[in-house]
């Protein structure tokens, strides 16, 4: 693909991006994707995966109580279980506001760990790395930041996730839609969003401006992005996935240039009338 040559300029040192459909072929892919990146909080949709996965499995159940009095299992998937961002304590009720929260993913995480007697990094492996043959994907230490991962890999996670097969499409479907619909918040790196809707662990495109996604995306595309340079989009109309690692932490250097670089994608993905 012509248009993934854009990060040939980017200021960084290392960048690798990709970009995968629904079938799961590889549409195109440059610089080193075999090579693992710290995720930030692109770890997040791998944990988001691995909990719907002990839902489906019946190890818990997502109005299952965590986190704080009034919590459930869906609302710190969602960023509404009022925990504050890095620390464990309650900033506000349940339901009332959109904290994003590394602290509600690590509470997830060990929920997850007790209810099927192992620790979760040993669960995501066996429930999501595992089956999609994610050999360059692991996690260290926190469930909410710690992950690393391969461009590569998180292909094959895209391919997952525009055609699952580890889980029913009604629970990613549920999981990619807007969970306590309404709730202000901020979405870290770009401000206050009115509302500042959320999937079941997925950051979700909307309407949303400035977003880290593309003017030309749709608004069902949903993913993450990582504070240390990465993004993870997933686009069900244009039928594609983009992952996108870099070893430059997030910052002002990226807010132009990566909705650039998706909406060239999407360009390239679908020429207008009269596009050789």
């Amino acid at each position: 693909m012509r248009s993934l040559e854009l990060i040939d300029s980017w200021p960084v040192d290392t960048v690798a991006t990709g970009v995968v459909t629904a079938d799961g072929a590889v549409a195109g892919a440059r610089g080193p994707i075999e090579l693992a990146f710290p995720l930030a909080s692109v770890t997040k949709p791998l944990t988001a995966y691995a909990a719907l996965i002990a839902v489906e499995e019946g190890a818990i159940e997502l109005d299952d109580p965590a986190g704080p009095e009034g919590s459930t299992v869906r609302h710190l998937l969602a960023h509404a279980s009022g925990l504050a961002f890095d620390e464990h304590r309650a900033m506000a009720p349940p339901g009332q506001r959109r904290l994003y929260s590394n602290a509600g993913f690590e509470v997830l995480g060990d929920v997850i760990a007790k209810a099927t007697g192992m620790p979760f990094a040993e669960y995501l492996r066996q429930a999501v790395c595992e089956p999609l043959g994610l050999t360059a994907t692991e996690l260290p230490g926190s469930p909410a930041k710690d992950g690393v991962s391969s461009v590569a890999d998180l292909l094959r996670f895209g391919a997952e996730l525009l055609s699952p097969r580890l889980l029913a499409r009604e629970t990613l479907d549920e999981a990619t839609s807007v969970v306590f619909p309404g709730l202000n918040g901020v979405l870290p790196g770009y401000g206050h969003q009115k509302p500042n809707d959320w999937g079941l662990g997925f950051s979700l495109r909307d309407h949303k401006s400035p977003h880290w996604t593309g003017a030309l995306s749709s608004p069902r595309t949903f993913g993450h992005f990582g504070q240390s340079g990465t993004f993870l989009w997933i686009d069900p109309d244009a039928g594609a996935a983009c992952a996108t690692l870099t070893d430059r932490p997030f910052g002002p250097w990226a807010t132009d240039i990566w909705p650039a670089l998706t909406d060239a994608i999407l360009t390239e993905l679908s020429p207008g009338p009269g596009t050789p």
